[in-house]
């Protein structure tokens, strides 16, 4: 699995492509809650090239969602495929994040 990262202004766009499963989904986790504990950090989940994932980047975006979350702030996901979308959905998270239809309007949201 490859992550591409990238800056739009002052966010951080993260777009992990391919399943974020067992190693992968811990290795997407790792990078996205490093990113997460800096100050002032504004960052945007794409899952525009996850087909699927399974509980380790679930649980990788929860705790990134809550630790926002202790800060005011939320996890914003971008362009979340239909499978991704439902399994946010069936395990809750949904609740956790805000999704956007692309990673455009999710840096807009920022603003």
């Amino acid at each position: 699995m490859k992550i591409e990262q990238h800056c739009v202004g002052t966010v951080d766009v993260f777009t992990p492509i391919g399943p974020l499963v067992d190693q992968d989904g811990a290795k997407f986790t790792e990078v996205l809650l490093g990113r997460i504990e800096a100050p002032n950090s504004r960052v945007v989940v794409s899952l525009a090239e996850v087909p699927y994932m399974d509980s380790p980047a679930l649980e990788g975006l929860q705790t990134a969602a809550e630790r926002l979350a202790e800060r005011a702030c939320s996890l914003k996901v971008a362009a979340a495929t239909p499978t991704c979308r439902e399994i946010l959905e069936i395990t809750g998270l949904s609740t956790m994040i805000r999704f956007f239809r692309d990673v455009q309007d999710a840096v807009r949201s920022f603003l």
